[in-house]
């Protein structure tokens, strides 16, 4: 169940290289589980932005996005205390009920909706391994609050500026016993070549309304067609049909 408020800003912040942590308060109460999505209204665009959910608690929802065009570019030039029209509660989120020593895959802007995965893992009893996969050192965002929740953190970058040099598939380990994660294509692909357990992927897709009804980003599964934003964002393994 989706459900469209008014939200009021509380931060809007720059915390690496074209990457901005946007808190917004308002009623939270649909966003059920990690994974799910918030769909923002601006000004003067179509179709709405569709931004993982990074954390939630009872009056206030985290996101972070990366500016990539002209609706994110206007999303950070946003002020504290404007408003936003905002739909939650959208997608299916993960369910954390299949692992006991999970792995979690985070890619760029595939990173924030595993930090409120990783609370409710470690609220279940879990101990999460985590990681962050990015580009380059300044773009590299939310290291220190996954470590500060107790988990075991790898970070990687593709030239080496820090952490482990190579991709998130150069910092696997063996001790897990099933994984979770979202990112770009390439990356869920190379995950999938070295993958060892069943998984959940949580996909990027272009959306048109965000809760079912346009069809837009329908894609075909094993068992039949699936709307990536109302059946999705989150598939699990042994749907997918790469």
């Amino acid at each position: 169940m989706y459900k469209q408020n008014i939200y009021k800003i509380l931060c809007n912040e720059k915390i690496a290289k074209d990457v901005y942590k946007m808190i917004l308060e308002g009623d939270t109460q649909y966003v059920t589980a990690p994974g799910q999505f918030i769909n923002i209204k601006l000004d003067g665009k179509f179709l709405r932005r569709p931004i993982s959910v990074c954390d939630c608690d009872a009056a206030s929802i985290t996101v972070i996005y990366k500016v990539v065009g002209s609706g994110t570019q206007q999303m950070a030039e946003l002020e504290i205390g404007e408003s936003l029209d905002v739909l939650t509660g959208l997608g299916n989120g993960y369910d954390i009920s299949k692992s006991s020593r999970p792995l979690l895959i985070g890619g760029g802007v595939g990173v924030p909706p595993m930090y409120m995965l990783a609370k409710s893992l470690i609220k279940d009893g879990q101990k999460p391994t985590v990681i962050l996969g990015f580009n380059t050192k300044d773009e590299i965002f939310f290291e220190d609050e996954f470590k500060s929740l107790g988990c075991d953190v790898r970070v990687t970058t593709v030239d080496g500026s820090y952490g482990i040099k190579g991709f998130v598939t150069d910092a696997f380990t063996d001790d897990y016993d099933y994984f979770y994660t979202c990112g770009p294509m390439p990356m869920f692909k190379a995950i999938e070549n070295i993958a060892e357990t069943s998984g959940q992927y949580s996909f990027e897709e272009r959306m048109g309304c965000g809760f079912g009804a346009c069809m837009g980003c329908t894609c075909k599964t094993r068992y039949g067609n699936k709307r990536i934003c109302k059946d999705g964002p989150v598939l699990e393994r042994e749907e997918i049909v790469w």
